[in-house]
């Protein structure tokens, strides 16, 4: 296994099992979650993503209408203030689901040396930093601004599996977490899309751009890409301004030609293996 970003992927994560929702959803409060406070935990493994959610938690609803406020989580830390005023209950995160969210949710965003720590009905759950694209989230006073919403969006985004199965994949972007070793630049050579987006915010606007020559993604998207849960724009030749080659593409537009719509430095590339 490469050492420098495995993590999980994400096939089935708008969690239509009360793990994400729309701020102002109205949620019976449940049992209050404990937080302990983000500590160090030794996982140093920053390189390769896996994927081993199902397609169906895919769903718009799941992410909009269900269990944690995105756009409210972003204000406050992934901590107590963070989760449990947001929508987590004892009974929600006893959900698989709801765990398999959280893990790579904070997978994504803090870093090997940081981790986060629920407490309910007795059990106690740690989700290890991994990626380090967003630590400044971490702990009762952290927040996710913009910048850092649409890093873990594009993280998120390119985690995502249609057919739930488990398998490595390369992430890479203009990020120090997503820097690929030379290793893993030799082994993973087959570039799939790039993703970006916001899932943060209202409407939750995800994009995919495909790598020049591809026509298909069929990891995410499945056999079809009018089934695809993102808005596929087009080639990444003719999105993206930077083009950094094995590191990945950035500055990607919505609109599917770069210097029209919405550009989004914050964007992860898929390399999968030869």
């Amino acid at each position: 296994m490469v050492a420098n970003r495995v993590a999980r992927g994400l096939g089935f994560f708008w969690l239509a099992t009360g793990a994400v929702a729309c701020a102002g959803a109205g949620e019976e409060p449940g049992a209050p979650v404990g937080v302990a406070a983000v500590v160090d935990n030794g996982l140093a493994m920053n390189g390769l993503a896996m994927n081993g959610l199902a397609m169906n938690g895919l769903a718009m609803n799941g992410l909009a209408m269900n269990g944690l406020a995105m756009n409210g989580l972003a204000m406050n830390g992934l901590a107590m203030n963070g989760l449990a005023m947001n929508g987590l209950t004892g009974a929600s995160l006893a959900n698989p689901l709801t765990q398999k969210f959280l893990q790579y949710l904070v997978s994504c965003a803090l870093s090997p040396q940081q981790s986060l720590t629920l407490t309910s009905g007795g059990t106690t759950y740690t989700f290890p930093g991994q990626l380090g694209l967003a630590p400044e989230w971490a702990g009762d006073r952290g927040s996710c601004d913009g910048s850092c919403q649409r890093w873990v969006s594009a993280c998120l985004l390119a985690r995502v599996d249609a057919a739930g199965i488990d398998r490595e994949i390369s992430i890479r972007g203009p990020s120090p977490g997503l820097f690929p070793s030379p290793k893993e630049i030799s082994q993973y050579t087959q570039r799939e899309a790039t993703y970006f987006g916001n899932l943060f915010i209202p409407g939750q606007p995800r994009f995919l751009c495909l790598a020049p020559g591809q026509t298909e993604d069929e990891r995410v998207c499945g056999a079809s890409l009018a089934d695809c849960p993102m808005t596929v724009v087009g080639s990444c030749a003719q999105d993206c301004a930077l083009k950094a080659g094995v590191f990945g593409d950035s500055f990607c537009s919505d609109s599917g030609r770069f210097g029209a719509g919405q550009t989004y430095f914050e964007s992860a590339t898929v390399f999968l293996p030869k």
